[in-house]
């Protein structure tokens, strides 16, 4: 599940593979930008804020992509031979590498000065130069009342945290999903354990937050539904929250 950490290590990727170079291939497989091209463009950087990916060029544009909840980007070789596939959404590739973007949930190409239509609701950036702890606990808190596993995944609060961490922060702190915001003291020790499991996590495929990267020993409680609880041995149980799902200890976590 793409979060933060996915889309700042995915941006690394791009950047290192197309920063500098030349397209000579831009294919976009999405209706309205299927005439459009960035053939004899120079990609400039790519970076990510939040969950959004940019690629900037030299020509003033950049390309907007979110992965959602299933999108992918792959770096090959530029010889490299790629199967067809109907989940391609754009492929740019310049003389020595190709970048293939599989089920992007947004692609847009948008001018690089109107970026803010598109990031300039989000909060300050869990991995980003704009990190600011203070600011994204005033943002938490300006709605009280709102439960607290609801305010973490609001990325106007602060961007890059998802459902994962979302329910990892809040097993290591034992607070429970449906707290109200207003009620939750140490909201800046969340958000600030929150930035450190991302920093640990960018450089890396895959996701740990208990400390040992083996298989089914990676997490706390996500993903373990009835499974025991590593803490208390308690079911980890498992529940709709707004448009979500949210994994927690009944007993590590109480209401």
């Amino acid at each position: 599940m793409p979060e933060g950490d996915t889309i700042w290590y995915t941006a690394r990727q791009l950047h290192e593979a197309l920063t500098g170079r030349e397209l000579t291939r831009s294919d976009f497989r999405v209706p309205r930008l299927a005439t459009a091209t960035l053939v004899g463009d120079t990609v400039l950087e790519s970076a990510a804020r939040g969950k959004h990916l940019l690629i900037r060029t030299q020509n003033g544009l950049t390309v907007h992509t979110h992965l959602r909840m299933d999108g992918s980007w792959r770096v090959t070789a530029a010889d490299a031979a790629v199967r067809e596939d109907y989940r391609i959404r754009l492929v740019l590739a310049n003389d020595s590498w190709q970048a293939t973007g599989y089920q992007l949930g947004v692609v847009e190409l948008v001018r690089t000065r109107d970026e803010q239509r598109i990031t300039g609701h989000l909060g300050p950036d869990l991995l980003g130069p704009d990190w600011d702890s203070a600011e994204a606990v005033r943002r938490l808190r300006a709605q009280p009342s709102r439960p607290i596993a609801e305010a973490l995944l609001d990325q106007r609060n602060l961007a890059g945290i998802g459902n994962v961490y979302k329910a990892e922060v809040l097993f290591m702190r034992g607070i429970s999903p449906w707290q109200a915001t207003g009620s939750v003291d140490e909201l800046d020790e969340v958000v600030d354990l929150a930035r450190q499991l991302l920093e640990l996590n960018k450089d890396r495929i895959g996701r740990v937050t208990t400390g040992s990267p083996r298989r089914g020993e990676d997490t706390w409680v996500y993903g373990r539904r009835g499974r025991p609880c590593r803490r208390c041995g308690s079911a980890i149980r498992v529940q709709g929250q707004a448009d979500r799902i949210t994994y927690w200890c009944p007993k590590c976590q109480p209401s």
